[in-house]
């Protein structure tokens, strides 16, 4: 793998009276933001070999929303583990996909803006904030470990 994007999704409506967080559908702001962020994946020439998402709604809608923008898309691919997961989790999730060159992985905070610090600055814990739809583009000059990614961009709506 040589680039890593990583999504936040987008604004997502609060969760009912089921208290299912895993429902939850994007906003109609969400749904603007996601088209926004594919948008800005297509001017800048992003062509990803595979899309990581996690299961839960909003994150799926964020991440077909977003992949609708580009030319010649990967299938989206759920990953459960995307979920609620640390900097580690994803990083072995990530270590399965090494021989893509380029990997879209969408998912939720903390645990993606604590990815990027992790991989960026070497602590997981100097995380700076990852906004609802926000973009980092890394470049990885080997290995997935800590400190061994450069920020190429970043992007929120």
């Amino acid at each position: 793998m040589h680039e890593l994007i990583l999504l936040r999704h987008a604004e997502a409506l609060p969760a009912d009276d089921s208290g299912d967080d895993h429902q939850r559908p994007l906003s109609e702001h969400g749904r603007r933001e996601a088209q926004d962020a594919g948008a800005w994946l297509a001017r800048h020439g992003a062509r990803p070999l595979r899309a990581l998402c996690s299961p839960a709604r909003r994150a799926e809608e964020t991440a077909q929303l977003a992949l609708a923008a580009l030319a010649d898309p990967p299938p989206l691919q759920q990953a459960g583990e995307i979920y609620d997961a640390t900097p580690g989790e994803l990083l072995a999730l990530l270590d399965q996909h090494a021989d893509a060159g380029t990997v879209l992985l969408v998912g939720h905070n903390p645990g993606i803006e604590r990815l990027v610090a992790l991989l960026v600055e070497g602590r997981s814990d100097e995380f700076r904030g990852m906004p609802p739809a926000g973009l980092a583009v890394l470049h990885l000059g080997g290995p997935l470990e800590p400190a061994s990614a450069r920020l190429d961009a970043f992007w929120s709506p």
